[in-house]
């Protein structure tokens, strides 16, 4: 197979405009590139330019997948909507990349050897992924706890290291998403985050924001207005939400539950998977009784017609014989063998025995024919 290279970026934040676009033209000429996407693919060659650092100048997230099993999401996250010291509890492995600037936080995700069942030429995956974007700046950090548990997985993580967020749910479809996408196990995904529906997210109701927004002192409520009026920040909706949750008065829940360690979720996926692997069996085990039952219902049905048949099977023999070809021969054997059958169960044996002994003296010198009836038991030697 020849290789394949896939390379998607996508501009949320600042369209591309003409002298953008220009530059970008110049990186690859038969790329299909608008005001928010660059896309090519290579079966030879590569892209003519670094991936990160074009998603730092004019893009906001970057796929790639190659088709000898790499896999590459990254992220161009403004660094004054995240603070990248809000994930230094995590403890990340090597499968993520954090790179901070002055103006942006760059998250570079990658794995290599992945191995795709079906051929996959990458162009579905952006639209499935480029959503972890809004919520990591919406305060969503689950993605780093997916990427902490597939460091599990690789050996990355001591047993005994507690996981950096406790009770994280069912995984929301971005995140499932890119878990497809980077090949984490599933075993160890159930065991982590269960197998339900996410559960919508609390936020606080019309009354609470009401009463934050009027609370916040008039420096910042005219610094959100202005930041509304100029319309330059896409992401003050966001940061109003943010600011609104932080200050609503929240009713006491119920305790976090205890973090799980690293080994204690390697052993759940391990009873997990044993148990998916029984109830394949169990069930592979099924299907093999109930083919194999009816497949003696229709062989019972075969042999019923062929005794009802009577003279006319030992005619067909004959028949098949004479045509003197191997697939004939075969089909006079197969057609003997049952006549045995129902010979043995009718105590008709030694009649079947002597029209056979006929049937070998007469095409005694068709040989092919003979070693077929006895090699398989039908005449003797």
């Amino acid at each position: 197979m020849s290789e394949y290279q896939y390379y998607e970026f996508l501009a949320a934040d600042r369209p591309l405009n003409g002298t953008v676009q220009a530059e970008l033209r110049a990186v690859s000429a038969r790329a299909r590139i608008s005001t928010t996407r660059f896309v090519n693919s290579y079966d030879w060659g590569d892209l003519k330019a670094d991936p990160l650092k074009l998603l730092e100048r004019h893009f906001d997230v970057f796929l790639y997948l190659a088709n000898w099993g790499t896999r590459r999401f990254a992220l161009r996250l403004p660094r004054e909507h995240f603070d990248p010291g809000s994930i230094a509890g995590f403890g990340l492995g090597d499968l993520i990349d954090v790179r901070a600037s002055r103006s942006s936080v760059l998250l570079d995700i990658e794995r290599s050897e992945v191995e795709p069942e079906d051929w996959d030429d990458g162009s579905g995956w952006m639209a499935s992924l480029a959503p972890l974007r809004a919520d990591l700046l919406d305060g969503d950090l689950r993605l780093f706890h997916l990427i902490w548990l597939m460091g599990v997985d690789l050996g990355e993580i001591g047993g005994a290291v507690p996981e950096p967020m406790s009770g994280p749910g069912p995984l929301s479809a971005p995140l499932a998403a890119l878990a497809e996408f980077l090949d984490a196990d599933r075993d160890l995904l159930a065991a982590a985050y269960g197998t339900g529906v996410p559960a919508p997210r609390t936020e606080p109701d019309r009354k609470e924001v009401r009463a934050v927004i009027a609370a916040m002192p008039d420096e910042e409520r005219v610094s959100y207005l202005l930041q509304l009026y100029e319309g330059n920040d896409p992401h003050l909706a966001l940061n109003l939400r943010k600011r609104c949750r932080r200050g609503a008065a929240q009713a006491p829940g119920e305790p976090d539950a205890r973090p799980r360690t690293a080994g204690e979720l390697r052993q759940q996926a391990k009873q997990i998977r044993d148990a998916r692997i029984r109830v394949a069996e169990e069930r592979g085990a099924a299907d093999l009784r109930r083919r194999a039952a009816d497949e003696a219902q229709a062989r019972a049905r075969h042999l019923r017609a062929l005794a009802r048949s009577g003279e006319n099977a030992w005619h067909d023999v004959e028949g098949l014989i004479t045509l003197r070809n191997a697939p004939s021969y075969d089909q006079a054997a197969a057609l003997l063998a049952d006549l045995s059958e129902i010979a043995a169960a009718s105590q008709r044996s030694d009649e079947f025995t002597r029209r056979v002994a006929d049937i070998g003296t007469r095409h005694s010198r068709k040989r092919q024919f003979i070693s077929r009836l006895v090699r398989m038991g039908i005449l003797a030697d």
